[in-house]
């Protein structure tokens, strides 16, 4: 990443601009997950990329997330916070609780990056890929 001279303080973004930043962190590493697995056609690349990106998938981790009960006191006020927020629009194939789910998981996935948290950042996200790719295999 480029170095700045003033560092961004997640604490004070609001969860729409955390969850812009998640979007873009966790789609790279989804990316990566997906290159790194072997799966290298462009078609089937984006097709795989949305079981990882998917509101359904992000509000699906959430949730279990929140069943195992592994995130912090303070990733859950943020999640909180972005579950909250409100974006004005919701696209057309999801709908708002699902959505809200997925906004907060791109807001704590942009906070922790904010953050400097890389370790507990890769911590959440290969968790992520298991609920994500657990769910697959149930469904083929």
């Amino acid at each position: 990443m480029l170095s700045y001279n003033q560092k961004v303080d997640e604490k004070q973004l609001n969860s729409l601009a955390l969850a812009y930043m998640g979007d873009a962190v966790y789609e790279k590493y989804v990316r990566y997950h997906l290159l790194q697995s072997g799966k290298v056609r462009p078609n089937k690349l984006h097709r795989e990329a949305t079981h990882f990106v998917s509101a359904k998938a992000q509000a699906k981790i959430i949730h279990a997330f929140t069943e195992k009960q592994i995130l912090t006191a303070e990733e859950q006020v943020v999640l909180r916070r972005g579950r909250n927020a409100k974006s004005g629009s919701v696209p057309k194939n999801t709908d708002v609780q699902t959505y809200r789910y997925s906004t907060a998981f791109e807001a704590l996935i942009g906070y922790l990056f904010l953050g400097g948290k890389q370790q507990r950042l890769e911590e959440l996200i290969q968790a992520a890929f298991a609920i994500v790719e657990e769910e697959d295999v149930h469904h083929e």
